[in-house]
């Protein structure tokens, strides 16, 4: 069974670099969570490298400032690796495409910058990419004709978000995993590099010896997240313990009277084939 904890105290000594998620973990999309991040200031001041890792859309450039804004503060993480970074050397290969672009233009505008990609109708395109859904009111039933056109076509899916929701401030939205889920079951191929994937964490590694001086071994790295088929699911491919946040995305769900449910826990990771070192309602 997964343990429960109640602080990152007690086992912070079994770890030298911590990979942790952003949204539901440390701000729920507009503010941050205080506990959480004293939580990660607490794990630097004892020698612990941090690298947040998530599946943002766009190459970390901006993140910092988004994060400043959210309130995470600068001495709760030393580097950022997105899954925006880990995509963009697949959009690269596809150059000039063309490609179909799905994803608010004010939005993603970094994540082709400097690629060589040239933008096309789908009834044109060699490839479509997603970063987001257009709109934070659409759901996956509206890219339903869209899909099915892509795979008339044979076309292959880049999606730069692997997450299938996200928390913006009090309500779920729909994110781009959701539309490559939706394409993967009509049977088009999906192409993908932030959690769960691989990609991503080689980033996250090479961020991690770069700050250490040295590589660390698998054994001392612990991944944290609150999402079961990325964040659970991605360090469990990797081999690495997890700490699964039980509240992010699942809010009280598996909560009985306000105190997370062992027996919920285990349940919500079962369903999904995953499997937790350790759980906390929300990261302290």
């Amino acid at each position: 069974m997964t343990r429960i904890i109640n602080s990152i105290d007690d086992i912070a000594d079994r770890y030298d670099a911590v990979f942790c998620d952003v949204w539901g973990v440390l701000h729920n999309g507009r503010t941050a969570y205080p506990a959480a991040c004293a939580a990660l200031q607490r794990l630097k001041a004892l020698g612990t490298h941090v690298i947040l890792i998530t599946n943002v859309p766009k190459p970390r450039g901006p993140i910092p400032g988004q994060l400043d804004r959210a309130g995470v503060p600068r001495d709760a993480w030393d580097a950022i690796v997105t899954s925006g970074d880990a995509i963009r050397a697949e959009l690269s290969a596809r150059a000039p495409g063309p490609m179909f672009k799905i994803g608010p233009d004010d939005y993603d505008s970094t994540l082709w910058e400097g690629l060589g990609l040239a933008q096309a109708p789908l009834t044109e395109a060699a490839f479509f990419a997603i970063s987001g859904l257009n709109r934070d009111d659409e759901t996956p039933a509206d890219y339903a004709e869209t899909l099915g056109d892509a795979r008339a076509r044979g076309l292959d899916l880049i999606c730069a978000n692997p997450d299938i929701v996200v928390q913006y401030g009090d309500r779920m939205i729909w994110c781009a995993g959701a539309i490559a889920r939706d394409y993967e079951a009509i049977g088009g191929k999906v192409i993908m590099a932030g959690k769960p994937y691989a990609p991503i964490y080689d980033l996250a590694r090479k961020e991690m010896a770069t700050l250490a001086g040295r590589d660390i071994e698998a054994r001392r790295i612990l991944c944290i997240g609150d999402g079961v088929v990325t964040d659970i699911l991605g360090a469990n491919a990797q081999g690495l313990d997890v700490l699964f946040i039980a509240a992010g995305i699942h809010g009280v769900a598996l909560q009985t009277n306000g105190t997370l449910d062992p027996a919920k826990v285990d349940a919500a990771l079962a369903a999904e084939n995953a499997r937790a070192t350790y759980a906390m309602a929300a990261l302290a």
